[in-house]
C-alpha cells in the first residue's frame, strides 16, 4: 500500500502506561518498526516525546481512551507534533489478537498509510471554556437535586410550601425556611415572612405551614440550605469566568443569540462545544453528523434498520433539544412552524430532533457566513405548500398539451 506518513507513530493510551510504536524508513529502502512503553508519569511522557522528536516522527495518532489521552495529547502538542485523535470504534484489533503493544503497532500501521480519520479537538481557548461550561451545567443539576430533597422533607414534615409558593427557595421561602430551622414552629409568625407578592398568599400559607417539623427535619434543612448557598457562589464565580473567555467570541455569541429559542449561556454552551471556526466541518451536514443530531445511516441486503441518532456529543445535544422546546412556544417563526408541522406526523420528542438539527445547521451558515439570523416567518411552510400545488398543477396541464406559461397559470 501507498506510503501517506514517512515517519509517524501510534500510541495506546491506558491509565499506567502507554505503548508507542512508530514506522519510519530504515535507511535501504524499507521500513523499520519499534514500540516502546513508558509510564503516564509527565516525565515519562516527556521523555517518549524526546524519542519521538529525535526519530524525526511527524504525525502521531492516539485513541480517546476516556480523559486518559489528554495529558499525552498536551505534551505532544506543545512540541509541536500533528496529532490525531481517532474514535477506537473505527480502529477495533480482531478478537484473540488484541494487545496494547499491537493496538500501538495497529495505529501506527493504518497513519502510515492514511487510512484514519481524526476526530475534532477544540484549540486551548474553547477547552477552557469547555471545562467551564460543563462544570457549570453539574452544578446547576446538583442545584436542582437540592431543592428536590428540600422539597421532599418538607413534605415528610407535612409542611406544604411547594404548593403555595412557585419557588420554595425564593426571597419569601428561604426566609420561612431559615426561620423554621432557628426554630420558630407558629404559623402565623412565618407567613408574616412573606414578601411583596407572596403577601397575597398569607391565610394560605398559614395552613402550609402548619405540621410536624423537628429538629431532624430542621438539621436536613439546614444542610441542604448550606449546601445551595454554596452551589449558588460557586455558579456566580463560573459565570464570571466564562464572561471573561467568552471576551474574544462576543460577536459569534451575539449572532447565535438571534436564533429563536437560544439564550446567551445556550450560545455560550453551544461555543464550548463546536467553537467558532467552522473550517474544521466542510459542511453543516458534517457538523449535524459529528454532534449526533441527524438520522444515521443503517442498510444492509437492501433493508434500512433503525435510523436512530448516532452517538455524538450529549452536552451540545442537551443544550441544542432545549432551544427547540423553547423555539416550539414562540409565536409566528419558522422554527415552531416546522416543530409543530412535524410533531402531528412523527411525535413531539422526535420533532424536537429535527428541530434542534436545524437551529444547529444555522449556527454553522451564521458563523461560516458572519451574518445574523433572519427567520422566515410561521407562514413558510403555508406559502411553499401553495407554490408547489401551483407547480404541480401547471406541470399536469403542460403534460395534457395546453400551451400556458407560470405566470398566466399564476395569474388565473
Amino acid at each position: 500500500m501507498e506510503v501517506v506518513a514517512e515517519r509517524c507513530a501510534g500510541i495506546d493510551v491506558g491509565k499506567r502506561e502507554v505503548q508507542a510504536s512508530i514506522r519510519v524508513p530504515d535507511g535501504q529502502g524499507g521500513r523499520r518498526k519499534e514500540t516502546r512503553t513508558y509510564s503516564t508519569f509527565t516525565s515519562s511522557v516527556e521523555a517518549m516525546a524526546q524519542w519521538l522528536g529525535d526519530e524525526g516522527v511527524t504525525e502521531v495518532v492516539m485513541e480517546s481512551t476516556g480523559s486518559f489521552w489528554k495529558p499525552i495529547w498536551y505534551v505532544l502538542e506543545d512540541r509541536g507534533f500533528e496529532l490525531k485523535l481517532v474514535n477506537s470504534r473505527h480502529v477495533k484489533m480482531v478478537p484473540g489478537r488484541k494487545t496494547d503493544v499491537k493496538d500501538a503497532e495497529w495505529l501506527a500501521e493504518l497513519l502510515e498509510h492514511g487510512l484514519l480519520r481524526g476526530s475534532f479537538v477544540p484549540p486551548p481557548a474553547i477547552r477552557k471554556l469547555r471545562d467551564l461550561t460543563r462544570y457549570r451545567k453539574r452544578l446547576i443539576q446538583t442545584r436542582a437535586d437540592e431543592c428536590q430533597r428540600i422539597q421532599k422533607t418538607l413534605e415528610d414534615a407535612g409542611i406544604k410550601l411547594a404548593s403555595v409558593a412557585t419557588d420554595i427557595l425564593g426571597v419569601s421561602g428561604t426566609a420561612m425556611l431559615k426561620a423554621l430551622v432557628a426554630g420558630e414552629r407558629d404559623p402565623e409568625v412565618l407567613a408574616e415572612l412573606a414578601q411583596r407578592r407572596m403577601r397575597a398568599k398569607i391565610p394560605e400559607l398559614r395552613q402550609a405551614l402548619r405540621g410536624r417539623f423537628s429538629e431532624h427535619h430542621a438539621l436536613l434543612i439546614r444542610i441542604s440550605l448550606d449546601l445551595v448557598e454554596h452551589l449558588d457562589e460557586a455558579i456566580a464565580t463560573l459565570d464570571g469566568e466564562v464572561e471573561a473567555l467568552m471576551a474574544p467570541f462576543a460577536k459569534a455569541a451575539a449572532r447565535i443569540d438571534t436564533v429563536t429559542g437560544v439564550g446567551q449561556r445556550a450560545a455560550q454552551c453551544v461555543i464550548a462545544e463546536i467553537g467558532v471556526d467552522m473550517s474544521v466541518f466542510p459542511t453543516a451536514s458534517h457538523l449535524a453528523s459529528w454532534a449526533g443530531c441527524c438520522p444515521g445511516n443503517n442498510i444492509t441486503g437492501g433493508k434500512r434498520r433503525s435510523g436512530r441518532t448516532t452517538k455524538g456529543d450529549p452536552w451540545l445535544n442537551e443544550v441544542l433539544n432545549q432551544c427547540a422546546w423553547a423555539a416550539a412556544h414562540s409565536r409566528d417563526t419558522y422554527l415552531s412552524a416546522q416543530f409543530w408541522r412535524l410533531a402531528r406526523r412523527i411525535g413531539k420528542k422526535k420533532a424536537a430532533v429535527a428541530v434542534a438539527h436545524s437551529i444547529l445547521v444555522i449556527i454553522w451558515h451564521l458563523l461560516t457566513n458572519e451574518c445574523d439570523y433572519k427567520d422566515l416567518g410561521g407562514d413558510y411552510f403555508v406559502k411553499r405548500d401553495a407554490v408547489r400545488e401551483r407547480d404541480r398543477a401547471v406541470n399536469q396541464l403542460l403534460s395534457l398539451g395546453y400551451k400556458v406559461t407560470l405566470e398566466e397559470a399564476y395569474v388565473a
